[in-house]
Order: structure tokens, then C-alpha cells, then sequence
């Protein structure tokens, strides 16, 4: 029996959040030997949903992974964060992590703006 579906597309997993840096986590390896660093990002916005103003008020689990963990190391607690990256199920199975793979200090622009390859 043949399906007249068509075959899934990859979809794209792009994810941008301002905010702060609520909790940091010590420098640790990922069994690759990769340097890695868990946060937890604080954001608050307020953004429009079906025309009517909505307050987000949420934490994030995050980890920076790679020479931008190191960066991640320099950020200072509460520092203003652009982050950019992609989501993937938590290691547990339970929810999900914000994968950061470039970040912007709003209050240091030129020395933390970093891009991963």
C-alpha cells in the first residue's frame, strides 16, 4: 500500500529571546569534550496577541556549548542578553532547552556580540 502524502520537509527551529541571566550554572564538558554552560534566562515582555496586549513574564532553561560557553562564562548576572539559537528536548525527556548558539550584551554591545559557526 503507497501513501499519496508527501515526504515531511525539515522545519525550522529558530528561536530569538531578550532577557537577563537569572542563574549560571559552573563550567562543565559535554561527554564530547566540549565546554558547556547551563542558564537560566529571565524574560519579560509584552507582545501582541489576537490585537490585545499580552504580559510574558517567564524563565528559560538555555546552554551555550563550544567557545560560546566560554563567552557565557563573562556575562554578568542580570546583564541584558539578546540570545539566538534553536530548541531541543530537554536530556530528561521533560520539556525543552533553549540551545544558544549567539548572543549580544545590550549593555556591552562590542566586547560579548558573538556568532557561532
Amino acid at each position: 500500500m503507497t501513501s499519496d502524502a508527501p515526504a515531511a520537509q525539515p522545519g525550522i527551529n529558530r528561536l530569538s529571546l531578550s532577557g537577563v541571566v537569572k542563574e549560571r550554572s559552573a563550567l562543565r564538558y559535554t561527554p564530547a569534550g566540549l565546554p558547556a554552560v547551563d542558564l537560566v534566562v529571565d524574560h519579560q515582555s509584552v507582545v501582541q496577541e489576537e490585537g490585545t496586549p499580552r504580559k510574558v513574564s517567564m524563565d528559560c532553561k538555555a546552554v551555550c556549548i563550544g567557545t560560546l560557553a566560554v563567552k557565557a562564562q563573562q556575562l554578568a548576572m542580570g546583564e541584558p542578553v539578546d540570545f539566538h539559537g534553536f530548541l531541543a528536548p530537554a536530556r530528561n525527556g521533560r520539556g525543552v532547552v533553549f540551545h544558544i548558539t549567539s548572543l549580544m550584551s545590550l549593555k556591552r554591545q562590542n566586547d560579548t556580540s558573538t556568532e557561532a559557526d
